[in-house]
């Protein structure tokens, strides 16, 4: 069963987990990290969010 979507409230943050399909790693190399940190950074304006933090795990991230 899908998941709900998360409620968006304008001002409000969110914690966003990512994590690896049957927790496989999400990253091989430094490149998978630096590319998905450059995707990323252009998200961002794009959608108009901040982030705050982040970690970048082998089987998943987690943004606050």
């Amino acid at each position: 069963m899908a998941r709900h979507p998360r409620p968006d409230l304008p001002g409000i943050p969110q914690h966003v987990i990512q994590r690896g399909n049957n927790r496989l790693p999400c990253f091989l190399d430094d490149g998978d990290r630096h590319r998905y940190l450059t995707v990323l950074a252009q998200a961002l304006p794009r959608f108009g969010c901040r982030l705050h933090a982040y970690v970048l795990r082998p089987n998943g991230v987690r943004d606050n």
